[in-house]
């Protein structure tokens, strides 16, 4: 196998070494049913919070019959205690396919991604956003509708409010960056500066959503009394964006 030299910035050198380990363990397993490894997601974009973020990974095969993914039932028994969460199993006709059913998706993917071996699926792939406007109104409404139903199901306690909010905010970015590429906007990977264009360009305000990315990402510790009032915001701020979006881009 050739050497596995790269490195992505932002990525702590551990986790960059542990990855190298999973591609070796994965090219050794796959073999000739292997055509790439592609990592995507908060690591690539500079936002991976160690102990915290998963590793999202992309792998491409020449075929997924059962024997081909049964495969990886070692390799998932060793990795995801390491935030190495099941990949996208994917052939390269699905992603073509994908491409044009999962517009969202795969164009975040498409933007910032990382190949760790093998070939770039992602070289030459045209996205096909005529269906993107309808993923985004049913990204932005679905995230408010599970975020209700989760929270009556944690009955609304501290404990799920504190699990809820960084969940919720970590789903709704990448609808956001749909919304930016429906407005014309330039696309801005990180969540807060994000955020931040589209309160300023939409003219509303997205401070409980703001508050929700500080919440994820550690830079605020409300207290007991503090976090439903948090939630109350969130509510709020989701649902004014939800109904704003959805004016401007149907």
């Amino acid at each position: 196998m050739p050497p596995i030299d790269w490195s992505i910035d932002g990525l702590p050198e551990g986790t960059q070494k542990l990855l190298k380990s999973y591609v070796k363990d994965v090219v050794k397993v796959y073999g000739d049913d292997l055509e790439g490894i592609v990592l995507y997601g908060s690591a690539v974009r500079g936002e991976f919070l160690h102990g915290l973020s998963n590793l999202n990974i992309l792998l491409i095969l020449s075929s997924y019959d059962l024997s081909v993914l049964k495969k990886y039932d070692g390799l998932h028994k060793r990795w995801s205690k390491e935030q190495v969460v099941v990949p996208l199993f994917l052939t390269s006709p699905d992603l073509e396919s994908a491409a044009t059913t999962f517009p969202l998706e795969y164009q975040d993917i498409l933007d910032c991604h990382r190949l760790l071996w093998g070939q770039d699926p992602f070289v030459g792939l045209k996205i096909d956003s005529r269906y993107l406007a309808a993923e985004v109104v049913q990204g932005l409404r679905g995230n408010l509708f599970r975020l209700r139903q989760r929270l009556v199901e944690g009955r609304s306690t501290e404990e799920a409010i504190t699990i809820l909010l960084p969940l919720s905010i970590t789903a709704l970015l990448p609808v956001l960056r749909g919304l930016q590429r429906l407005l014309g906007r330039p696309v801005i990977m990180h969540g807060e500066p994000l955020l931040k264009d589209i309160e300023a360009y939409l003219e509303i305000d997205l401070a409980g959503l703001r508050d929700a990315v500080a919440l994820k990402r550690g830079h605020i510790s409300p207290g007991q009394k503090e976090i439903p009032r948090l939630m109350d915001r969130y509510i709020e701020c989701l649902t004014r964006l939800v109904t704003t979006a959805e004016a401007r881009i149907i």
